[in-house]
């Protein structure tokens, strides 16, 4: 098959041939042009493919006309071997294979697996686009006592079921504001492994202006990965990111980051936010990296409409094309930084459940506020509407556990017909809830993005894939 290569998810990558399915209902095939690629992504088998243009031309008119794949072309004048390709990949279940995963519902209920632990709300910045409300989610500023995060340990503990590997996540604010109760829940959960049968893995993001070397070496003794807060180039960080007596924060916080960064022995990466003051972003991942900062997350500000940073309609054009040239960039380097948006594991991602319904918010994962109170995630800290119970009383709504567990890709209707659905799994609950009113209903300039983002992805591990093979043949 010389003008198709199939690369991902596919036994043929490995040398395994696959097994033929007879009588399949035809389902989505997603087509897309990147990096000078013409790709092919079959949703049903999770199978992507790289085309001819002659390929790619005949597979575009069967989707657009809904035609059947048989084995003669449907086409008078169509390139013979170019169909017998894309034939042998129809009938090798890599081409409009079912969607079996539409008609799967997931558990209403699963034990908890995960906690994100607000041991402050409180910040030493006060950042233009934070959720958090600079810190206090719209609340008094206050710090979680140890005795409530052992607590919020114990409630991990007693709703885990039989799960055995368990993460606490430290979040704030700015968590190293309370470092006292961090080591003190650490140590409390360290101790309980024995007895439990659990183990603990710990993480948490710091803004970095309390990481001093002494606190360094806790992080790199007891984090399992450490999320570094920096927006990128000076000007734009500092237009944004801002200290208590409103002066910028690059200066102070870039050296500790990178000493950090560079004697990190676990899991790390940093974190920035691009707005509409910066629709360049790509020139603050390649700041980063040539910081040393080399794992990268640039995330799109979630913000109401008339917040004079958010994200709209008419900034999408740029940001496209800015992944686009980020993705282009990428292609080209051998050597290159990791780009939190462009990692996609065709081969072993996550399992179904995962794939349906994304992050566990409200009943894989919950967050612990300050005083004790139990919300379904960190984004939803301090609304009295989502509040499910307390880790002082141990109680827990589940009616509001169900409510997150039951939205997932096949209950969404806007989601069904959605080619990139297991990939997002239906988007943030949080970012639906803040521009469209509920949780439920998809945010869409957000839908954009992921879509954009996942084809770069896809393009990246086809362009390596081919780099790779000419290497090895060579």
């Amino acid at each position: 098959m010389p003008d198709l290569l199939p690369v991902g998810l596919q036994d043929v990558l490995h040398g395994r041939k696959p097994a033929l399915r007879k009588n399949r209902k035809i389902a989505v095939v997603h087509l897309f042009t990147g990096l000078g690629m013409h790709i092919a992504l079959d949703v049903g088998s999770g199978a992507v493919h790289v085309l001819s243009p002659d390929a790619y031309a005949l597979l575009s008119g069967v989707t657009e006309q809904g035609l059947p794949m048989t084995a003669q072309p449907p086409f008078p004048g169509a390139d013979a071997e170019a169909w017998s390709s894309l034939y042998a990949l129809y009938e090798g279940g890599m081409l409009f294979a079912p969607d079996r995963a539409a008609s799967i519902t997931p558990p209403a209920e699963t034990p908890l697996k995960a906690i994100c632990l607000h041991v402050a709300h409180d910040c030493n910045l006060r950042c233009g686009y934070c959720f958090a409300e600079t810190g206090g989610f719209g609340a008094d500023r206050s710090l979680m006592d140890a005795h409530t995060a052992k607590k919020a340990i114990d409630y991990l503990v007693s709703r885990s079921g039989n799960r055995r590997g368990l993460e606490v996540d430290f979040f704030g604010g700015e968590p190293l504001m309370a470092l006292d109760t961090v080591k003190a829940a650490v140590a409390y959960a360290r101790g309980l492994q024995a007895r439990t049968g659990k183990y603990f893995r710990f993480t948490l993001t710091t803004n970095g202006v309390l990481l001093d070397d002494a606190t360094a070496d806790y992080l790199n003794a007891e984090m399992s990965n450490v999320v570094l807060s920096l927006d990128g180039r000076r000007e734009v960080n500092d237009a944004a990111r801002r200290t208590l007596t409103g002066g910028g924060c690059y200066d102070l916080i870039v050296p500790k980051l990178t000493r950090f960064a560079r004697g990190r022995a676990g899991d790390w990466f940093v974190r920035g936010t691009f707005t509409a003051r910066n629709l360049d972003f790509c020139e603050d991942v390649l700041h980063l990296d040539a910081l040393g900062l080399r794992n990268i997350s640039i995330e799109p500000a979630v913000l109401p409409g008339g917040h004079p940073l958010a994200l709209n309609e008419r900034h999408l054009p740029a940001i496209l094309a800015e992944y686009e040239r980020l993705a282009q960039v990428m292609a080209e380097r051998d050597d290159c930084f990791t780009f939190f948006h462009f990692n996609v594991d065709l081969d072993n991602g996550p399992c179904v459940y995962k794939r349906l319904r994304g992050c566990g918010a409200g009943f894989e994962y919950a967050a612990v506020t300050p005083g004790g109170g139990v919300y379904p995630c960190h984004q939803f800290a301090g609304k009295p509407e989502f509040k499910m119970g307390s880790v002082h009383d141990g109680s827990f709504d589940a009616d509001i556990s169900r409510r997150f567990s039951g939205a997932h890709v096949n209950s969404r209707a806007a989601c069904a017909g959605c080619w990139a659905k297991y990939f997002c799994s239906g988007g943030c609950h949080a970012a639906n809830l803040n521009t469209s009113g509920g949780t439920d209903a998809p945010y869409e300039i957000g839908c954009v993005l992921e879509r954009k983002r996942l084809e770069c992805a896809i393009a990246l591990l086809a362009a390596r894939s081919a780099k790779c093979t000419k290497h090895t043949a060579t």
